[in-house]
This record gives C-alpha cells, sequence and structure tokens, in this order.
C-alpha cells in the first residue's frame, strides 16, 4: 500500500481503544512507518506503549498539518478532545471520523467550515481484519481524501462509499450494529441445541462454526443468499420446516429483523440530536 503522502506529512490517531489499535496495528503491518504517527490517547494499551518504543509519538505536540487526523473517541468524549485539534481546521488536514452517531456538521462546527471530514462507519470484525467500513464525505473532502480514507480503512477490511451521509443510520444499523446480531443469533441457536439435548460445549461449537462457515460461502459464492438458502432445503425436509417458522410474515425474520434494524437506525438519528 502506498502511504507516501502520509508517511510525509503525518497521521495523527485520537483515540486507540479497540478499533483504534486495529487500525494501527494494520497500517504498521501494511508499511506506515511507526515515526509517522501521532498517537493521543490518555490511557494507552501495552500494545500501543511498546509501538512508541518503536518511533510512534505517544501523547507528544502534534504536527502543524497532518495529513489526516483520525477520531476513534468514543461520542461522549468528543466535546473534549475535539478542541485540541482545532489548529487543525480549515486547512489541509483531512478529518476521518470512524465515532459513531456523531454527524459531519458537528466537527465543521468545532473545526471550521472548510474543514474536509469524512464520517466512517466500521464495525468490530475489524479488530480481525474482517470488517466493513461505509464512508461519505462533505464538500471539502476530494476525491483524493476519499481514496486516502479507503487505504486506510482497507487495512481492516472492505471500504464501501454511500451517496451521502442521510444512509449513515441504516448503514449504522445493519452493518454497525450487526455483529451483535450475528452474535446473538450463535447464542440462541446454541440455546436451542441444549434444549434438543445437546451439550452445551458440544452446541456453542456447532452454532459458531455454522454460523462462521456460512458467512464464509455467502462471502465466496456467487448466488445471493435467497439461492443459497434454497439450495441447502430439501423439500419438506428438516430445513424446511424450520424456514417454515423462521420466515413466517408475522412472527419470524422478516419481521423481527426489520423491527430491530428499524429500532436501531432510529436511535442513530436520536444520538445525532444530542
Amino acid at each position: 500500500m502506498d502511504y507516501s503522502d502520509i508517511a510525509a506529512r503525518g497521521l495523527v490517531l485520537l483515540g486507540c481503544g479497540k478499533m483504534g489499535s486495529a487500525m494501527l496495528e494494520g497500517w504498521l503491518k501494511n508499511g506506515l512507518p511507526a515515526t509517522s504517527v501521532w498517537v493521543v490517547d490518555p490511557y494507552p494499551s501495552d500494545w500501543v506503549q511498546a509501538r512508541a518504543e518503536e518511533g510512534l509519538h505517544l501523547n507528544a505536540p502534534l504536527p502543524g498539518a497532518p495529513a489526516i487526523c483520525l477520531i476513534a473517541v468514543k461520542p461522549q468524549m468528543m466535546a473534549e478532545a475535539l478542541p485540541t485539534l482545532a489548529a487543525m481546521g480549515n486547512g489541509e488536514t483531512l478529518f476521518l471520523s470512524v465515532a459513531a452517531g456523531t454527524p459531519i456538521s458537528y466537527y465543521v462546527t468545532a473545526l471550521g467550515a472548510e474543514t474536509p471530514v469524512i464520517r466512517a462507519m466500521p464495525n468490530t470484525p475489524a479488530a480481525i481484519g474482517q470488517g466493513v467500513t461505509a464512508i461519505t464525505g462533505n464538500r471539502n473532502a476530494s476525491a483524493a481524501h476519499l481514496a486516502q480514507a479507503e487505504l486506510l480503512l482497507s487495512a481492516v477490511g472492505e471500504t464501501l462509499r454511500l451517496e451521502g451521509e442521510h444512509q449513515m443510520d441504516a448503514v449504522t444499523a445493519v452493518s454497525g450494529s450487526g455483529p451483535a446480531y450475528v452474535f446473538h443469533l450463535i447464542e440462541t441457536l446454541a440455546a436451542a441445541g441444549v434444549a434438543e439435548g445437546l451439550p452445551a460445549d458440544l452446541s456453542i461449537r456447532l452454532a459458531k462454526a455454522t454460523v462462521a462457515g456460512a458467512g464464509a460461502l455467502a462471502m465466496q459464492s456467487d448466488d445471493g443468499p435467497d439461492q443459497l438458502r434454497v439450495n441447502v432445503t430439501s423439500p419438506g425436509g428438516t430445513t424446511a420446516a424450520a424456514l417454515e417458522v423462521l420466515m413466517d410474515e408475522k412472527g419470524g425474520f422478516p419481521d423481527l429483523m426489520t423491527r430491530a434494524v428499524r429500532a436501531a437506525a432510529n436511535r442513530g438519528r436520536e444520538l445525532a440530536k444530542l
């Protein structure tokens, strides 16, 4: 990956928790020099502190105009953390945010109307390089800025561009919160196995492997999930019996998932107004 421009001008990472650390690890593995990275975090992990011994700038004075300032602090810490970066606003520094529920307008108000801002929504599988991140930028974010954001975020998985910020709440509800839905599926599938007589340890292993394998197959197959479902469903068989329950219009997955995603999206809209 070509990090040459970022390496020359520097990258500031505001917040280095699980998501920030996952991205930082990916950048360093892909060739970004530790000496080109400034991390601001009041409670750095041992791993981050070890990177400081390799040349990473930890809680040190920041460069005046880095290529990118990536904001990875929790939303409730934003009001305190963002003013420390105000001097970089209205300039050439791209502000790239992976903070959930914080709209682009918030950054523009804090940093200046001419500040290039890109908002991104990654998800937790980014921690193992299997995430998916949706991005959208304001009018000051150029094609080059978007390309830089994609370059950085590709270190932790796939990156997709949105039509605009109006799609971000839906993205948050589908992929941002989505891993929790899958984890709950594993949890409830395993519990159902136990109810049918399986030992708990065996049932959870079966449930984990089944969901992981089905997800991998869905990603690799040219068929859509609807066709994959048909492929594994014999008429009158055991899978068909289960799907009759799961696909029920009133109490099955279609209605339940629609209501769950709508609840998450609505909550995202509410948080953006706080």
